[in-house]
């Protein structure tokens, strides 16, 4: 009897050749027992055995085909063995989700063919579709499947196999806005040693420490009570090094051994903003295998290495070959080409980078650049910073060890997702205020004696000049940061409206995140009346009279700092921070990624206010009112900025040094923020920092900072919440 369903012997003849051999068996009274299934359509008619192939194979349950081969199949391969022939052709594939359909069924007395599209979405070679034919029998009352191996997919059969040949793009570089290298892929040189062949230790001793920079005691440490004929790392040195030192490298016992690997020019250039890379992390295994890894690469795990992994690592490929048993190629199963990897170019200055780094040197704190008309990051460091090559070099465990013991953090980015008090350099938006919603003219008089009263003699507040300023106007109340007129001014706007001040300063840009891509920031808070409220709890007079300061609970980023500054700068015009200049192309079908400047917000203050703000800020390093005067005489470039000496929480704890400015003042290009923790006053330390950053930028001789700016050793002090 033939019966035809879907679309019968037409469909079976149309479809691929790849069949299994049907089989006719003799009754055998013992066989391995048939495993307990889940509801499956039944298998008394070959319809139902087909279907249930099919569900099995769609559930990738290679327990339940199992269970459908005949009694022949399953005497001849274990449920083990099939199990494990599965396993390795579904992960040897990459196969990520699998779909199987059944197309027909045609059956002839006690033999049937069943018509199946299967189909692997697979992590390497993408899709795959085959149209196969599967026979099936009728035995001991019910249908079985016939074949075993090439129910997992045609043509592995019994003996065959898959082997998958790997297309891994060479990880990209990432550059500085002038084509400089930032990180690289190239050669890297582990400098080693091999006691028996020393024949001159001094000798060896001095090439080592010329080479790696390392005192020669440490280098001794390294291979002494070491077998002799065993080689010892020592150091790894760039390929660059290793051409220049080669005549120290023949010194006898040195062994200098070459590899690929990732390298951070100038011993990290900007390593907050870079990141580094690192062997996949165990507990994201599976996502990347998923995107076809095979786990035991160097992945990002920080910086612009992580968030550009798609674009540096590019798009992994691969040929599926269909194997016999002596490793022969028996066709080519798959295939799908890798996707090049791709450079990112970013808009760090790297000398310039170089420079800020060094002239924060490992003071715990952040200093920023930014390009004053479009907002691209020309430097940013975090402090103390640290070498990425110590993080992905293995012989350099002892370094490695020691920056992640650090108590002070250095792989915290203090630019980005510190959160600090600004102090007085908060009184640009206490000014703005003032100006704009109190009415306040900018000559406006105020009384200095060095105190203020204003919430009650209990609850008197100073200004840092102990004498006071005297009669001193609201313009020159910001050259010369004056307490107690930002006292008054704030207990003004509390008058007219508690949430003044705070919803002024969210409209400069502080207390959120400024959307910089590719680095972590966090958004820190301006508190106010509704943060309070969403709290539970009430905002005061008191509360407003310490938020025109900065101080309170004001929490910020310095990046939000000079992103507020390079808008009091340009006119008014907020922008988003960027870094990511561009993408670079790979092909007609992947085009160049630009990203420009991106407007994301304009100051609430008018043009003639705004002026106000400009001019006072020229006030303070031009003016003997300015409390940075002193720090910027003889200066050429004219530089406008604030100062700020944010209190910390904790006794006996130092202010946290500020300085905030954009340079020149006549025509702004460059934006500059310096914050300094627990270092003294704005104008001793974050100012006179803060000058030798623009003298770097213009190519001019740093002057040497003064004694009370020189780096201290101070206590470990985590970062504000």
């Amino acid at each position: 009897m033939r019966r035809y369903l879907a679309l019968g012997l037409l469909v079976l003849m149309l479809l691929p050749a790849c069949r299994s051999e049907s089989v006719t068996l003799t009754p055998s009274p013992t066989f391995p027992p048939l495993p307990s299934l889940t509801p499956t359509p039944t298998t008394d008619t070959p319809e139902g055995t087909a279907a249930a192939f099919v569900t099995a194979w769609e559930r990738r349950d290679p327990a339940a085909i199992y269970a459908l081969l005949t009694p022949a199949r399953r005497l001849a391969v274990s449920a083990e063995a099939f199990a494990a022939r599965y396993r390795s052709a579904i992960a040897t594939a990459t196969v990520l989700t699998a779909t199987a359909s059944l197309q027909a069924v045609l059956q002839e007395g006690e033999q049937a063919q069943a018509a199946c599209r299967l189909s692997w979405q697979t992590a390497l070679v993408g899709e795959m579709v085959t149209d196969t034919i599967v026979s099936l029998s009728f035995q001991h009352g019910r249908w079985w499947l016939d074949g075993a191996g090439d129910l997992i997919w045609p043509g592995l059969g019994e003996e065959n196999y898959f082997y998958m040949e790997r297309l891994t793009p060479a990880r990209a570089n990432i550059y500085d806005r002038n084509n400089l290298a930032l990180a690289a892929e190239g050669t890297i040189v582990t400098v080693g040693v091999v006691p028996q062949r020393i024949q001159d230790e001094a000798a060896l001793l001095s090439a080592l420490s010329l080479v790696t920079g390392m005192d020669a005691e440490a280098i001794r440490a390294r291979y002494a009570n070491r077998p002799a004929a065993w080689w010892t790392p020592i150091a790894d040195i760039s390929g660059d090094v290793a051409v220049r030192y080669s005549n120290l490298l023949t010194t006898p016992g040195i062994d200098a051994r070459e590899k690929e690997g990732r390298t951070y020019m100038l011993g990290g250039a900007a390593p907050h903003v870079v990141g580094w890379v690192a062997q996949v992390p165990a507990e994201e295994l599976e996502r990347y295998r998923a995107q076809g890894y095979r786990g035991d690469e160097w992945v990002g795990v920080a910086g612009l290495e992580a968030w550009g992994e798609p674009y540096l690592a590019g798009r992994h490929g691969g040929i599926l070959y269909l194997l016999g048993p002596a490793g022969n190629i028996l066709s080519v199963v798959a295939r799908r080409d890798a996707v090049p990897s791709r450079a990112i170019y970013t808009t760090i200055d790297r000398p310039l980078q170089r420079q800020v780094q060094d002239i924060l040197g490992d003071r715990r704190g952040a200093i920023v650049v930014l390009e004053a008309q479009t907002g691209a990051v020309l430097a940013l460091t975090s402090g103390p910073s640290f070498d990425p090559n110590v993080l992905v070099n293995p012989s350099w465990s002892e370094a490695r060890n020691a920056v992640l013991a650090n108590p002070n953090r250095p792989l915290f980015n203090r630019a980005t997702q510190g959160l600090y008090p600004t102090g007085s350099v908060f009184k640009i938006v206490t000014l703005a205020a003032a100006l704009e919603r109190a009415g306040m003219a900018p000559d406006m008089t105020f009384h200095c004696p060095g105190y203020w009263d204003g919430l009650g003699i209990n609850y008197r507040k100073f200004c840092w000049k102990e004498e006071g300023h005297g009669d001193i106007t609201l313009r020159d109340a910001l050259a010369g940061s004056c307490n107690v007129t930002f006292y008054n001014v704030g207990m003004a706007l509390h008058n007219i409206d508690p949430a003044i001040l705070s919803d002024m300063a969210q409209a400069f840009g502080l207390g959120m995140r400024t959307g910089i891509v590719g680095v972590p920031e966090e958004a820190g808070q301006v508190p106010g009346p509704a943060s309070r409220a969403a709290q539970g709890q009430g905002w005061y007079v008191g509360d407003t009279v310490n938020l025109a300061i900065g101080q309170g609970d004001l929490r910020i980023t310095p990046l939000q700092v000079a992103r507020m500054v390079a808008a009091v700068a340009n006119g008014g015009t907020l922008y988003r921070p960027y870094v990511v200049a561009r993408i670079a192309a790979a092909g007609e079908a992947y085009p160049e990624i630009v990203y420009a400047p991106e407007a994301v917000g304009t100051l609430p203050i008018s043009a003639e206010n705004l002026a106000v703000i400009q001019d006072a800020m020229l006030g303070v390093t031009r003016e003997p009112i300015g409390t940075a005067h002193h720090r910027f005489i003889g200066l050429a470039i004219p530089v406008a900025g604030k100062t700020g000496s944010a209190e910390a929480p904790g006794i006996n704890v130092r202010p946290h040094s500020w300085f905030a400015g954009y340079a020149p003042a006549n025509a702004p290009e460059i934006v500059v923020v310096v914050m300094v923790e627990n270092a003294g006053e704005g104008s001793e330390v974050a100012a006179p920092m803060a000058r030798q950053v623009v003298e770097a930028y213009y190519g001019l001789a740093l002057t040497p900072l003064p004694p009370e700016a020189e780096p201290t050793p101070t206590p470990t002090v985590e970062p504000l919440p």
